[in-house]
């Protein structure tokens, strides 16, 4: 028989061999957790900061109930969930399945302790679905897709999503698996797990829904000044001074610069972690030089290591190193400083706390101490080729089960490992990332895309899924990252509209291999490496950001204290129907629209200017009321940007004695 029961503030359901915990977990947000032969483990958190939060539980003769602010609970005596409005009674998410299967949760025994996870909800005709982390097809709205919950260079999985139906929901599982967003029922799958685990907010906007989420995910820290500014990377800089020789060509030519990069191949081996002291004889000197010009550093550090590196035996030996269970302990073949052509590479653990410790000791002795800030944690999904989960096993469990985790705990160590040094002001920048990963300092980039128009068209979602995913520090590479021929034309055309794109995104960055490429370094890939045309235009947009960075400023200081992004889509800032369906435009903050040029050739666009508010032309001065459609005109020189009128954007723009 159905048992209901209440115990540490939780509604639980008992039936058979099965239990099903409820309890409160941040503001309007409940927490439930299901599990087959044994109850549902109390101290796995997986993305969810610890909570003790109280609910009002009421048990009835048919049903039972657990509310917690806006949002109930109500089970009844068959185990069937229903979430809604607690005064309303507006249904925000029901289980359903598909005709004639009985159950809405199912736990299918495997190997050991580990279940095939399955859970259905209803859907619904009027229901658009956003976040989801970062994946390149294209759509803002998902609802209708399929989205695999796996971790890929260009995909990166959080599997958190915003409804316009007034919920969030997160699927607190790293296992391997999908979503079906499908029009007969939505359908999450574990491939391996303990037990089911979702957490689901109600709010009446998707600011207050984002708000509740990195409540009790976390949200990020407060971003450096200098990271709003200028980033500029190629594949790769061969050694210091042509380092050097770069940023000061910058700084001769006048141009702003924040960041330069050290990419790859800079390192002794693979899993040494440290410079080449060939090429980079003098590391502090380097640091200082830059530091004295105002530009920061940035090394790329990777996860993986070659056999023949220093640390690879006690990482070996330790346990450190990800196991394999067949054949070889390797988990990808790529060239390395040594030996010529490719090599086996394998990757540390990152689930395991003391290999994270020790990761973290090798990058202070000689990055850290060298005076080097700033760190890119590529490949950090982790690259394993072939993709085969069930192959790994980590220190928190077998691939299948644990491995989207990967790059958040890569990222925290990292973190923690600077936080213990007494530093602040940090930034990773990170080629993927999980549910939580904005609370360890983790800014993302859209990883290895190509260098086409089609590309550039679906990063504007893409990073829009991201903001709405938790994650409000986002970047691309300006350019796209491969097969790029920055002696045509068409490429030419499309760095010049990405970088007008690029300056009004979160982080703004240039990076890519350049074609012809030669020796892993890729052609020049500097701002006045696209022709002269292109630098003078791309000039005004450098000049331009470094007007904005003041107000980028002001929005990472909401994300900080509210969890919202700096860009998002037209309908988070405004009530206004029209606005639910436009993907390629955005907002940077409150103040600034942004309409991406993403087509070749193109020099009209018809762009959305939300009602409720007067709209200023920011290169025209053209000023239009809101709640329209208009056919906006342009050239190569810039793209359609709109600040509202009287807002303090406006004076970016158009300061008061310009009028």
């Amino acid at each position: 028989m159905p048992v209901f029961q209440v115990k540490d503030h939780s509604l639980i359901y008992k039936h058979g061999y099965e239990t099903l915990h409820i309890r409160a977990w941040g503001k309007n947000s409940l927490r439930i957790r299901f599990a087959a032969q044994h109850p549902p483990d109390e101290t796995t958190l997986h993305a969810l900061l610890p909570r003790h939060d109280h609910a009002e539980i009421r048990i009835e003769e048919e049903k039972a109930r657990i509310s917690n602010g806006e949002l109930c609970c109500i089970i009844d005596k068959e185990g069937w969930l229903s979430f809604i409005n607690t005064k309303t009674g507006k249904e925000y998410l029901a289980e359903g399945v598909p005709q004639f299967q009985m159950q809405s949760r199912s736990v299918l025994p495997l190997q050991g302790q580990l279940y095939r996870i399955d859970t259905w909800f209803k859907a619904y005709d009027d229901e658009k679905l956003y976040g989801l982390g970062q994946h390149q097809h294209g759509f803002l709205d998902q609802k209708g897709c399929v989205i695999e919950l796996l971790q890929r260079n260009t995909q990166v999985s959080i599997p958190f999503m915003v409804s316009n139906r007034g919920y969030g929901f997160l699927w607190n599982n790293p296992a391997i698996g999908r979503v079906e967003l499908g029009k007969n029922f939505t359908h999450w799958h574990a491939e391996a797990s303990k037990q089911m685990d979702y957490w689901i907010t109600a709010a009446p906007s998707c600011r207050d829904i984002l708000t509740q989420y990195t409540e009790v995910t976390g949200r990020a820290p407060a971003l450096p000044q200098w990271a709003s500014g200028f980033w500029q990377s190629k594949l790769r800089y061969r050694n210091q001074e042509e380092l050097l020789q770069v940023a000061r060509e910058y700084k001769k030519r006048g141009l702003p610069l924040s960041v330069i990069v050290i990419d790859f191949f800079h390192w002794t081996l693979q899993g040494d972690w440290m410079f080449d002291p060939e090429q980079w004889p003098d590391p502090k000197g380097m640091v200082k030089e830059l530091d004295d010009m105002g530009v920061k550093v940035m090394v790329s550090v990777w996860p993986s290591l070659n056999s023949r590196s220093e640390n690879y035996t006690t990482m070996q030996e330790n346990g450190w190193l990800i196991r394999t269970r067949r054949g070889l302990p390797a988990h990808n073949r790529f060239i390395d400083t040594e030996p010529d052509g490719a090599v086996d590479v394998h990757f540390y653990d990152a689930t395991h706390p003391q290999a994270r410790h020790f990761l973290w000791e090798q990058v202070k002795k000689n990055y850290y101490d060298h005076g080097i800030r700033v760190f890119w944690l590529d490949a950090c999904e982790p690259e394993i080729l072939p993709v085969h989960p069930d192959h790994v096993d980590f220190y928190q469990g077998n691939g299948t089960e644990v491995l989207n985790l990967y790059p958040r705990e890569h990222v925290r160590g990292f973190y923690d490992g600077m936080k213990a040094a007494g530093e602040s002001g940090m930034l990773m920048l990170c080629r993927s990332a999980w549910a939580g990963s904005q609370r360890y300092a983790a800014a993302v980039w859209s990883g290895d895309i190509d260098s086409t128009f089609d590309d550039l068209r679906r990063q504007v979602p893409a990073g829009l899924n991201m903001g709405l995913s938790g994650i409000p520090w986002w970047t691309t590479d300006i350019g796209g990252f491969k097969n790029g021929y920055p002696e045509t034309e068409t490429f030419r055309e499309l760095v010049v509209r990405w970088f007008q794109y690029g300056v009004f995104c979160p982080l703004f960055r240039l990076h890519g291999v350049r074609q012809p490429e030669g020796k892993m370094c890729g052609s020049d890939n500097e701002v006045w490496s696209f022709g002269d045309r292109a630098y003078k235009i791309i000039k005004k947009q450098l000049l331009l950001r470094e007007k904005l960075r003041p107000y980028i400023m002001q929005q990472m200081a909401i994300a900080q204290e509210k969890g919202w992004p700096a860009i998002r889509p037209l309908f988070f800032n405004f009530d206004d129907k029209a606005c639910a369906d436009i993907e390629d435009q955005f907002c940077l903050g409150e103040d600034i629209l942004v309409a991406p040029v993403t087509e070749q050739g193109q020099t009209t666009k018809n762009v959305y200017l939300p009602q409720g508010c007067e709209w200023r032309h920011a290169f025209n001065g053209k000023c239009l009321q809101g709640g329209q459609w208009i056919r906006a005109e342009f050239d190569l020189q810039s793209i359609p940007v709109f600040v509202r009128k009287g807002s303090d954007a406006e004076t970016l723009f158009y300061p008061p004695d310009s009028d």
